[in-house]
């Protein structure tokens, strides 16, 4: 069975960092691609950024580049996201997700490609 954990989430205030990490199990890790995505109550699920098996490419959503960083570690079967100067548009629910990439270049935005879902983390930057 197929597992994603999310861990990390809080309430942090605004300019500060947090780091989530997402622990799989039940798969051949090394092998997904894996992302991260976000929603607010009231919008829809969007991407935040995604990092391919090698982890040698990483994509990020333009509201998060610069401030936010994708990595994994597959040894530990975890992925990673490091947010800093964390703003109060960030506050979100933030899942981790899995995909068998489709082709090389595979950038990993879209949602409904993913396979596999964790149950999310709260992300919570008060204005």
């Amino acid at each position: 069975q197929v597992q994603l954990v999310e861990s990390g989430g809080g309430l942090v205030q605004a300019g500060g960092s947090l780091r989530l990490s997402c622990a799989a199990s039940g798969l051949s890790f090394s092998i997904y691609h894996m992302g991260w995505f976000r929603q607010a109550p009231g919008k829809e699920r969007e991407f935040v950024a995604a990092i391919s098996w090698s982890g040698g490419s990483t994509y990020s959503a333009n509201s998060v580049k610069g401030r936010f960083t994708i990595s994994r570690d597959n040894a530990k079967n975890t992925v990673f996201l490091q947010m800093n100067s964390l703003k109060p548009e960030d506050t979100a629910v933030y899942y981790c997700a899995a995909v068998r990439p489709r082709y090389s270049s595979y950038t990993g935005e879209r949602a409904g490609d993913y396979e596999y879902w964790g149950q999310g983390t709260q992300v919570t930057v008060p204005s």
